[in-house]
C-alpha cells in the first residue's frame, strides 16, 4: 500500500513538472559584477544566447532620456562594448559593425563618471586615457551629466589615406560606419533591459583636445548615452 502511494505522488510531482513552460521553470540568477575601474577594465565575453530575439529588441527599441545614476555590471558594459565593436569573427578580426571597404575608422570611448577609457576590442578591454568625470563633454542635454556611460564615435580619417576618396566622402563614409555601431547598441541595450539614445551634439573641440586627439586627423562622428 506504501508503495503505492509512492508511485502516485512521483506520477503527480512529474505530470505537474511537465505542464510548465521554459519561461515557467527556475532561472538562473543572473550574474552582476561590479566593474572596477582602474587604468584597465578587462571585460567578459558575452553570451551569444542571452537577451531577447532581434525581433522582440526591434520591437522595444526607442531613444530613451531619462537615465538612474546607476551604474551598469561588468557584464552589461562587456554587452555593450561587444556590440558596438566588438570581435565576432576571430580568425580574420572582423567586428559586430559593418564597415565601408572594412577600413574600420571608429574609435570608441567610454565615459563613466570615473573617468574616460578607451576600447580595445582585441584586447577585450577599455584602456583609461583620463580619470575624472569628463560627462560634459560627451553631450548637450542634462541627462547626459548624469547617466552612468556615454560613448563617443571618433573617426580616425588616417585609415583612409591613399584610397583616392575625396574628403567630403571619407567623413560620410565615417558617418555611415558610426550609425552602425550605434545601432548594434541600441538593439543590444533594448534586447538585454538597458536604455540608450543616439546623439549628434556634444564640443567636439574639447573632446578630442581631453583625449589628446589631433583634429586634423580625428573627428566626432556620433555619440550615445547609455544606462537603466
Amino acid at each position: 500500500m506504501t508503495m503505492k502511494i509512492f508511485a502516485c505522488a512521483a506520477l503527480l510531482l512529474a505530470s505537474c513538472g511537465g505542464t510548465q513552460t521554459a519561461g515557467e521553470q527556475a532561472q538562473t540568477p543572473e550574474t552582476k559584477t561590479a566593474v572596477k575601474h582602474g587604468p584597465e577594465i578587462a571585460l567578459l565575453k558575452p553570451d551569444p544566447k542571452s537577451g531577447m530575439t532581434v525581433n522582440e529588441a526591434l520591437q522595444n527599441r526607442r531613444s530613451w532620456r531619462e537615465y538612474a545614476p546607476e551604474a551598469l555590471s561588468l557584464e552589461e558594459l562587456s554587452g555593450v562594448m561587444w556590440a558596438a565593436g566588438g570581435i565576432n569573427r576571430p580568425q580574420d578580426g572582423r567586428l559586430t559593425a559593418p564597415s565601408a571597404l572594412a577600413l574600420y575608422p571608429i574609435r570608441i570611448y567610454a565615459f563613466f563618471p570615473e573617468g574616460v577609457y578607451r576600447y580595445d576590442a582585441k584586447g577585450q578591454k577599455l584602456v583609461r586615457v583620463t580619470e575624472g568625470d569628463h560627462r560634459n563633454l560627451a553631450g548637450a542635454q542634462p541627462f547626459v551629466f548624469t547617466a552612468p556611460l556615454n560613448l563617443a564615435y571618433v573617426a580616425d580619417m588616417s585609415v583612409y589615406e591613399g584610397k583616392n576618396i575625396p574628403a567630403g566622402h571619407v567623413r560620410y563614409l565615417c558617418g555611415q560606419d558610426a550609425a552602425g555601431y550605434a545601432e548594434n547598441v541600441n538593439l543590444y541595450t533594448a534586447g538585454h533591459g538597458l536604455k540608450s539614445i543616439t546623439r549628434g551634439s556634444a564640443p567636439e573641440a574639447e573632446l578630442l583636445e581631453t583625449l589628446g586627439l589631433d583634429p586634423g586627423r580625428y573627428f566626432l562622428a556620433l555619440v550615445q548615452t547609455v544606462g537603466k
